[in-house]
């Protein structure tokens, strides 16, 4: 059992002196820093005092605005719920990494910064590659671990996303549309309905909003996606800890044969694939996810 942090910044809060309280939804928390390494790290917590946390590990460009607040909310009803803004990444400082490995130990320093000894992980799409890596290099750090919307080292498609992101955001601008509504979504009905209600959500909170990546960002993200898509595979039989593998049956953006390919490579793994969904499967099906995370984390 992890013991609560001692003494941190809990208290203290940017554009805001409210006390964090488990009844707080996600878009009332306040965004808070930690100072590590010299760089401040924007971060929100919600949920329970006591308990292991679910620390989120964000995709692409994702900021602290981008998690769907029914997702969070879910889960931090029971557990408590961390999200950060990794090294250069929206509010936080300094320069984003190019690389998985350092997005990794930055993640770590961040973790142990807030005086965990042990959290649970959500790693959505990048964070699920970046959450690879954190349970294989600290394995007493990380209790279980949900890997949605991702894939292994050297799996298939990977290293071609960033062709796929370019693509789909030009047909973004063409077509007047968020560019998530073609990555994140099929394009039946269902999808798209979807969609519209995931980018509603995501616009929710109207106080005290997240700065958007930069391009230094965009850039650097897209660099460690493309070498982590080129790397030789790992040997994922290191992750013991348990998994949660999750992801739509139609992901565009890491085609979902990765999934499958993670929940028979680690050893302790199960999966869920939801119909009609695509990259953001876990925003569509967000009540059917949370149930099973709970369930996860629980069990």
């Amino acid at each position: 059992m992890s013991a609560r942090p001692d003494q941190h910044d809990w208290g203290s809060t940017v554009g805001t002196s409210q006390k964090q309280n488990a009844s707080n939804s996600y878009i009332h928390t306040p965004t808070r820093r930690a100072s590590i390494n010299g760089l401040q790290f924007a971060y929100r917590r919600l949920g329970p005092e006591e308990g292991i946390p679910v620390v989120f590990v964000h995709h692409l460009g994702g900021n602290l605005d981008e998690w769907d607040p029914r997702v969070v909310d879910g889960i931090a009803a029971r557990h408590p719920v961390i999200t950060f803004d990794n090294r250069g990444v929206g509010a936080s400082e300094g320069k984003t990494p190019q690389t998985v490995a350092e997005m990794a130990r930055d993640a770590i320093a961040f973790i142990r910064t807030l005086g965990y000894e042990q959290v649970d992980l959500l790693g959505f799409s990048l964070g699920g590659f970046v959450s690879q890596v954190i349970a294989q290099q600290e394995p007493q750090l990380v209790r279980k671990l949900i890997l949605a919307g991702t894939g292994p080292a050297g799996g298939v498609g990977i290293a071609k996303i960033n062709s796929v992101a370019i693509g789909q955001f030009i047909k973004a601008a063409l077509t007047f549309r968020h560019p998530k509504r073609y990555l994140f979504f099929t394009q039946t009905a269902n999808g798209q309905q979807a969609a519209r209600a995931f980018l509603g959500r995501l616009k929710e909170r109207k106080t005290d909003r997240d700065k958007a990546a930069s391009g230094q960002t965009t850039r650097a993200h897209l660099k460690a996606v493309r070498a982590w898509g080129l790397e030789k595979p790992h040997d994922l039989s290191t992750i013991t800890q348990p998994v949660l593998v999750a992801n739509g049956e139609s992901d565009a953006m890491v085609p979902t044969s990765n999934s499958n390919d993670l929940a028979r490579r680690l050893p302790h793994s199960e999966l869920v694939l939801y119909p009609d969904a695509g990259h953001g499967g876990i925003f569509q099906f967000h009540d059917a996810f949370v149930a099973k995370a709970l369930e996860f984390y629980e069990s």
